[in-house]
């Protein structure tokens, strides 16, 4: 739940939609001689998987915020001082690196963490974060339950909760014209979480949700779903489950397609998309859509990404790395460089005010006193009461006769 510590930009968030209209630059607080909260120096802290089966992902976010770090101080640093970086291994929810690392960032002095990228080590996170007093920003973790998390307001993503995802197919699903969509789900916190925004979405653009079914953990028949299911007679089918799962997702997989909802009408979703060659027969796949969570950064920011990392290969959650730094930096110009005061004026600087892409391009109106809204690489990046984003970039993607997904197209959705 978010307490009080951002009620200062609640209402600033809830009044700034998608498609509010852009307000007249008005000064968001007031010129002062006196100082603001903290010591005159930023201190960032990473938290990625270094370490671990995850460790692959660590690079391309390590990269963004190394990158994020030479902007801003290529551009004056935050009042004048360049960023300080204190990097640590978040490793693996199995052990504790992640609560000695946190401790090392805390005696490091830092006053923002960008990560974990694990929602279980999130979780775990949002607690220290929240007593000690630092932001904490992770540009990967998508996990629902997140939203509610008891974080005192510290606890921010820069990629969009599993849920949201629901308002995007609820658009692509209805490019064509109105259609007649089912939904199968396994009943866990990812599922419930999706039922009500792809049924939001779908009726935003004229579709509906023919059948939403809920599918008990653990279940092996699914004839009685799949009845349910040509009952409906919808255009296509989402299912919603996990890629950990991965024996009950081919069972789901392989059920809908020999019920003739194969290619095409089929759509997997941001937990599920995954790379099938080896646990599905060739071609079962082709056709099918899935979707997937954050920005597919382009070959220009690949190009800068490289300039700090030259062995890169991977660059997911990069930009969202990127833009976390940026915000964190912004919301210090305005409030100090203290944790609290980041976390008060994230909110602030990310939705309602003068629109502006870097930090350099935000910095001289927000030292005029001018209220801004940075639009980063990863997207709007407008912060809700709750932390989450909205809207948010997803790929879309469209398997091949190898059972692989390749990138077809960004959205921006919600």
């Amino acid at each position: 739940m978010r307490l009080p510590v951002i009620a200062v930009v609640a209402t600033v968030v809830l009044l700034a939609g998608c498609s509010t209209p852009q307000p007249t630059p008005v000064p968001s607080f007031s010129a002062s001689a006196a100082p603001k909260p903290g010591d005159g120096t930023l201190r960032i802290g990473t938290l990625f998987p270094v370490t671990g089966a995850a460790s692959y992902i660590a690079p391309a976010q390590a990269a963004g915020v190394a990158l994020a770090i030479a902007d801003v101080n290529a551009a004056g640093g935050v009042a004048g001082t360049p960023l300080d970086l204190l990097a640590r291994d978040s490793g693996e929810a199995s052990g504790t690196t992640l609560e000695t690392s946190f401790s090392d960032l805390v005696a490091g002095g830092v006053d923002v963490v960008i990560g974990p990228s694990s929602s279980l080590l999130a979780a775990r996170a949002i607690p220290l974060a929240a007593t000690a007093g630092i932001a904490l920003i992770s540009p990967a973790a998508t996990f629902p339950s997140l939203t509610t998390a008891a974080d005192d307001g510290y606890f921010f993503r820069t990629i969009p909760a599993y849920g949201h995802q629901g308002l995007a197919l609820g658009e692509v699903l209805s490019e064509s014209g109105p259609e007649k969509i089912a939904l199968l789900y396994i009943d866990d916190e990812f599922g419930r979480a999706l039922a009500p925004t792809l049924a939001r979405g779908l009726e935003q653009h004229g579709s509906t949700l023919a059948l939403s079914q809920g599918i008990p953990v653990g279940t092996t028949d699914l004839s009685i779903v799949i009845d349910q299911v040509k009952a409906a007679a919808p255009d296509a089918v989402v299912l919603g489950s996990t890629y950990a799962s991965v024996d009950a997702t081919k069972a789901l997989i392989t059920a809908v397609i020999a019920a003739g909802y194969g290619g095409s009408k089929l759509w997997l979703t941001t937990q599920n998309t995954g790379d099938y060659s080896q646990a599905l027969p060739g071609g079962t796949l082709t056709g099918v859509n899935g979707i997937i969570e954050g920005f597919q950064p382009d070959d220009a920011f690949i190009a800068r990404l490289k300039t700090v990392d030259s062995s890169l290969t991977a660059y997911r959650y990069a930009a969202e790395a990127y833009d976390a730094v940026i915000l964190a930096a912004l919301a210090a110009v305005q409030g100090g460089d203290a944790g609290s005061a980041i976390a008060e004026n994230l909110g602030d600087v990310s939705v309602g005010g003068l629109k502006c892409g870097s930090f350099a391009e935000c910095l001289n109106p927000l030292q005029a006193g001018q209220d801004i809204d940075y639009d980063g690489v990863s997207g709007p990046l407008n912060f809700t009461p709750e932390g989450d984003i909205s809207p948010a970039y997803y790929g879309l993607y469209t398997y091949d006769g190898e059972n692989r997904f390749v990138f077809s197209r960004g959205l921006l959705a919600g």
